[in-house]
């Protein structure tokens, strides 16, 4: 073997280890977003960003399904409910197999339309493929995901968290502020400077300031239309004045 012959070869099991060894990785979202977002194109049904060999299976993390381009009557809007994990098992749906969490729901908070009571949750078995680990008969848990042909599925890049763990402006949120403000955008800052570049924005910092996800703002404000139209940052105990919000700008 040419000494060239070989750094290829060595080369391409360099890339062909890496390739296997991908990861899943996800863009960070506010918890109104993850309320909120119920727009359905094709792929940013997922909302993920995948690369390497999770790339063919991005689909499959939500839809349980080789089609990656599911019709809009196939794909439901955002789901929401507080549940608690009662039982689990392994199927062989995808390449890895799928986990299918049973579950006892407590409240709905988005989703009544398609599916107005879940019983079952989908989710990827393996973690590289963004699949979602569950507590049994431990905790009950805040899920988001999305509802296709009858199933819901979530998975590492929707808002998943332990309802002990939230706060209570997220609280607040999921019963009516995050509501309020689904016809806002959050726009992610990652490195400065950056700006708003409409007036129905919130620049969301988080990842400055906190030095990652989640941070203050995630966990305290809401991101809320104000008299004039304009969407800002909004803190408080009290129900915002439906006039106008005397908001707080972190």
């Amino acid at each position: 073997m040419t000494p060239w012959l070989g750094l290829i070869v060595l080369l391409g099991s360099w890339s062909l280890g890496d390739w296997g060894a991908e990861a899943c990785t996800c863009s960070p979202s506010h918890p109104q977003d993850a309320f909120c977002n119920s727009d359905i194109e094709s792929h940013s049904v997922v909302q993920l960003e995948c690369s390497g060999m999770i790339l063919a299976s991005c689909s499959l993390n939500f839809l349980g399904s080789s089609d990656p381009f599911p019709s809009a009557s196939q794909v439901a809007g955002t789901t929401v409910i507080r549940a608690k994990v009662v039982g689990k098992k392994l199927v062989k749906e995808g390449p890895f197999g799928t986990l299918v969490y049973t579950i006892k729901q407590m409240k709905m908070y988005r989703g009544f339309t398609k599916m107005p009571h879940v019983q079952y949750i989908h989710t990827e078995a393996s973690e590289s493929l963004c699949g979602l680990k569950l507590e049994v008969n431990k905790y009950q848990y805040l899920l988001t995901g999305r509802v296709y042909d009858g199933k819901m599925y979530t998975g590492l890049c929707n808002f998943v968290e332990r309802w002990d763990q939230l706060t209570l402006s997220q609280r607040k949120g999921l019963n009516y502020r995050y509501h309020l403000g689904c016809n806002c955008k959050i726009k992610s800052c990652y490195y400065l400077p950056c700006f708003v570049t409409s007036k129905n924005e919130c620049l969301w910092t988080d990842m400055l300031s906190n030095f990652g996800y989640p941070g203050y703002q995630s966990k305290h404000y809401a991101c809320i239309r104000q008299k004039g139209g304009y969407c800002s940052w909004y803190r408080g105990w009290a129900p915002p004045d439906k006039s106008i919000i005397n908001a707080t700008d972190p």
